[in-house]
Formats: structure tokens, C-alpha cells, sequence
């Protein structure tokens, strides 16, 4: 029976997996048959080894596709030219091996002519060997590398692609690949600037004449949706499809290794829950709410690479907390580096100009690893753990009174702070005091459309109940009111009579505490600090 993979590369035969014929036709027609040379630059389980597998199961029967994988490759074969060329030479000849061709010992003899009549033959002699080939090829022959990253601190690499470069320029005339397709995290600019002192930075890449790779790799609903139909078809749960497809890319906004995640755990590890009794309770918006607060405990790599690069870009790192906390906006500008180094890592996207962070799960696991930093010294955290058992009532969170309490911890402890620091970091202390009460049996996220220097709107689930809560800046009474009928309507969405509202208020003479207010049908908690 097939299952849910997060390990490695998937296949259709095995794993339950997003169909990508119509991908692998757009990458074919818009690429390969026009003969172009590219990266695919993706963040790490982001399904570029998958997708170079399926691109070659898919051009079998047109081209001879060359599949090599530089995590194979011996760090000591980077030695110098001729330890490389040597070994790629006999990569190349490994790789005919899984191909069907006429002509594949003819041409597999030229590659250990190579390496017996050339032991010193550097990368000139090497290439002179490929163009050899691939004139004589029964079929056009296509280069694929996987994991270009593990050649990222060899100068023997950049000369490799600066070969391959100027054979590109001079194809007309001398035979070489009909296309080159490249993969991994970095950039090839990139690759170049990690070999150079910091005084010889220089954007030169030899890898200048690759094309855009515009293919959007990220699973959509209807796609998602797709794979649990062929779940379905084996397991018959009963599950609505289409509702939980959009609720698990709500969560991932289709990051592939995270969709994977949320369906394996449901599948194989929720089902032993007393919570859920039957499968079509598995596969439901609680189902993927609960398999997703126990991936965001969990120290998968894609999680453990993102905070070892905020502690590798602190500047990166920065741009987060000030999104988060602060409601900052950054236009999207490749240029810079922070915002060009997120979006390569996959933890950002540019979204309408703007800088917004990928999905919500890496939204919260920031918010939890930036809460985790100050948790033992915010005094405002003690509080919270303090009165923990008063906020718990017959097994129901009782929102109401962490309102009530947050706004007295907050005036005893914050309140002759200065409006700044306040503005600043309300926001901050809201959710480090909400953090502990919820901590191991709720979850929350932040609404990233609502999410600016005014407003940012909380959702709280708490044993498959929603509490949504906005918190702002006061602004005016003005403000204010056109504030509680935004959150009115809001409720309307979730379908709940009752929301919350919290306010930072600067004003003097400002009325500190908690009321209710109703606007129509809806009550609203208002408090303010």
C-alpha cells in the first residue's frame, strides 16, 4: 500500500503524492525543447529531487537524461581540475547505465577512453569528450545535477559551469547538452560569492546564461486535493476532500514536505487519539489542526535549517521579529539581502510587492522560537504561569479572563513604560503571556492579511474551539468603532457570536480595563491597556 512520504524523493508507484504531468509538460515545452540551461533554486524538501525524477521518467523516450547527484561526489574529487574530471567522467558513465539507448556502449566507451588515455586530463579534455558525445548521440542528451549546494565552496565547480558556458555560447557550432538542468537552495551567484574574500565580492556569475525557472512548485488546493482523492479511494473515510485540501494548504500554503507531514501524521499517527473515534473524524479541520500543533513541536530539518539561518543572517532574523511584533511592511527587493536570502530559503514570498512569510507554520514555529528566547526572562510570562489554573474552567478556555488578567499584569508591570517601547512590543507581550496558558493543548496563528503596523488578528483554537481576537493600536474613537465593526464582521466569517478586542491606548486619559459591547447579534470583549 502506498503512503505519505517526508523522507527523500517521492514516486507515484509508492507514495501518495501531487500528480505533476501538467507541471512536467510546462517544464518540458518552456524549457527543455527549447533548449534552455536553468536552476531550480527551491528551499530544502521543497520537491526539487522529486520533481528532477519525474522530469526524467517524463523526457525518457525524447532525450538521453543524465542524472547526477553532487551529494554523491567525495569532497576530495573537488581537489583540483583533474580529481573533478576524472570523477565526473565516471558519473557520466554510471549514468548511461539507467538509460535506454541504440548507441549507450558506443557511447559510454568514448567516457573510459577518456579516463584511460587522459589520467591528467583536466576539464578542456574532459568537455572536448562530452561535445564528442553528444555530436554523435543517437538522441539530444540532457545534463541533470542534483544538490549543486554540496559543490558551493569549490573553485573547480565555477570553472565546471564556466565550461559549460562557453560551450552554450558556441552550440551552432560545437555539439554539447541541449539542456542543463541545475538544483538546489543557493543560487549560482551565490555559489560565486561564497568563494571569494568579503573585499572581492562580485555578482559575475558564469551561470549568467541560465533561464528563469518560473514554475510554480507549491501544491494548490485543488492539487492537494487530488492526492486525498486517491487516499480515499483505498481507505474510504468519508472525508469532505475539499474542505480538508483547503485546510491543510490554510496551514502550508502548499509548501510540499509540510502537505506531506500533515497527511502522514493523520494517517499514521492520529489515529490512536480517544479524541477521534472514526476516520472521517481523522480527516476533518480538527484532524489537521491537531497533526499540525504537534509538527510545530517537532525538530524536523526543513525547521532545524530555518533556525540555524537565523542565527547565520541576523539581519534576516530582524526583518522577522519586526514583521511579527511590529507589523512592519518590506517591499519586495531582490537586492537586498535579507529579503533575497528568505524567499531563496523558502521561508518568505513576495506577495503583491510585499515581503509576507511563506505559510503559517513557519509564521508560528518563529513566533514560538522567538518566544522561547525571552520566555525565561519575561517577567510577564511568570504571570501568566502563575495564574494558569484560573483560566482553565471544566476543560474550556476561559478567554474572557485572560483578557481581564492580561490587562492587570500589563499595567502592574509595563504600565510607566515609555508609549515606544510599548507600541513596540505589545503585541509581543500579549502572546508570551497567551502562550503558556495554551502551550501543549491549543494552538494559534496570526491572520497574515490583518497583520500591519495598526491591526493583527489572533486565532486561537483550543480543543476545536475558535477565539478571535484582534489587537491594535488606538488611533481615535473613530478608529476604534470602524475597529469593532471590522471585528463584528469577522466573527461573521468564523460564525461565532462573540469576539475580543485589545487595544494599546496612549492617550492620558485613557479608561484602563475590560468591557462588553455589542455590535447587532455579536458581543465584544474590549480591553484596553
Amino acid at each position: 500500500m502506498r503512503y505519505f512520504n517526508t523522507e527523500g524523493s517521492c514516486r507515484p508507484e509508492e507514495h501518495y503524492m501531487v500528480r505533476l504531468d501538467d507541471r512536467m509538460e510546462r517544464i518540458k515545452t518552456l524549457l527543455v525543447d527549447r533548449k534552455k540551461y536553468f536552476v531550480i533554486n527551491r528551499g530544502r524538501q521543497y520537491g526539487k529531487t522529486t520533481t528532477l525524477g519525474a522530469l526524467e521518467r517524463y523526457l525518457k523516450d525524447d532525450y538521453i537524461v543524465l542524472s547526477l547527484d553532487f551529494q554523491e561526489v567525495a569532497t576530495d574529487s573537488f581537489a583540483n581540475e583533474v580529481t573533478f574530471s576524472q570523477t565526473l567522467a565516471r558519473k557520466l558513465h554510471a549514468a548511461f547505465h539507467y538509460i535506454e539507448a541504440v548507441d549507450k556502449e558506443q557511447l559510454q566507451k568514448r567516457l573510459s577512453d577518456f579516463r584511460t588515455d587522459n589520467p591528467n586530463g583536466g576539464l578542456d579534455e574532459l568537455f572536448e569528450c562530452i561535445s564528442d558525445i553528444c555530436g554523435c548521440s543517437s538522441r539530444p542528451i540532457i545534463l541533470m545535477v542534483d544538490e549543486v549546494d554540496s559543490a558551493s565552496n569549490n573553485q573547480v565547480f565555477i570553472d565546471f559551469l564556466a565550461q559549460l558556458r562557453a560551450y552554450y555560447l558556441k552550440r551552432d557550432k560545437t555539439p554539447i547538452f541541449h539542456s542543463v538542468i541545475l538544483a538546489g537552495v543557493y543560487n549560482i551567484k551565490n555559489l560565486k560569492l561564497k568563494l571569494r574574500p568579503e573585499s572581492e565580492h562580485q555578482y559575475n556569475s558564469p551561470w549568467n546564461i541560465a533561464a528563469a525557472f518560473k514554475v510554480d512548485m507549491s501544491f494548490s488546493a485543488s492539487q492537494i486535493a487530488g492526492m486525498l482523492e486517491e487516499y480515499e479511494a483505498d481507505y474510504h473515510t468519508g472525508m469532505e476532500l475539499q474542505a480538508v485540501a483547503q485546510e491543510i494548504y490554510a496551514y502550508t500554503s502548499g509548501y510540499p514536505v509540510l502537505v506531506s507531514a500533515i497527511c502522514k501524521y493523520i494517517d499514521e499517527d492520529l489515529s490512536g487519539d480517544e479524541e477521534f473515534d472514526h476516520q472521517k473524524m481523522l480527516w476533518s479541520k480538527e484532524g489537521v489542526a491537531q497533526a499540525v500543533k504537534q509538527i510545530l513541536v517537532q525538530n524536523i530539518p526543513l525547521f532545524e535549517s530555518m533556525i540555524r539561518h537565523l542565527d547565520d543572517f541576523p539581519d534576516m532574523k530582524k526583518m522577522f521579529q519586526a514583521i511579527l511584533f511590529q507589523g512592519s511592511e518590506f517591499s519586495y527587493n531582490p537586492d537586498a539581502k535579507e529579503i533575497s536570502l528568505a524567499c531563496m530559503f523558502g521561508y518568505a514570498v513576495d506577495k503583491n510587492g510585499k515581503v509576507q512569510i511563506a505559510n503559517r507554520i513557519f509564521e508560528t514555529r518563529l513566533y514560538n522560537y522567538f518566544y522561547s528566547e525571552e520566555e525565561l526572562s519575561n517577567v510577564i510570562v511568570r504571570e501568566a504561569k502563575r495564574d494558569k489554573s484560573d483560566f482553565i474552567q471544566n476543560g474550556r478556555l476561559d478567554m474572557d479572563t485572560v483578557m481581564r488578567k492580561f490587562v492587570m499584569a500589563f499595567e502592574d508591570i509595563y504600565g510607566q513604560n515609555s508609549d515606544r517601547f510599548v507600541e513596540d512590543n505589545g503585541r509581543k507581550f500579549f502572546l508570551l503571556y497567551l502562550k503558556p496558558i495554551i502551550n501543549g493543548t491549543g494552538n494559534y496563528y496570526v491572520e497574515a492579511q490583518t497583520r500591519d503596523e495598526r491591526r493583527t488578528d489572533i486565532i486561537v483554537d483550543y480543543l476545536g474551539e475558535q477565539f478571535i481576537i484582534e489587537l491594535k493600536i488606538w488611533h481615535g474613537n473613530e478608529y476604534n468603532e470602524r475597529g469593532e465593526k471590522q471585528l463584528a464582521a469577522y466573527l461573521d466569517d468564523y460564525h461565532k457570536d462573540k469576539g475580543y478586542l485589545l487595544s494599546f491606548n496612549f492617550n492620558k486619559k485613557k479608561e484602563v480595563g475590560v468591557k462588553e459591547i455589542r455590535i447587532g447579534d455579536r458581543v465584544i470583549v474590549e480591553a484596553v491597556v
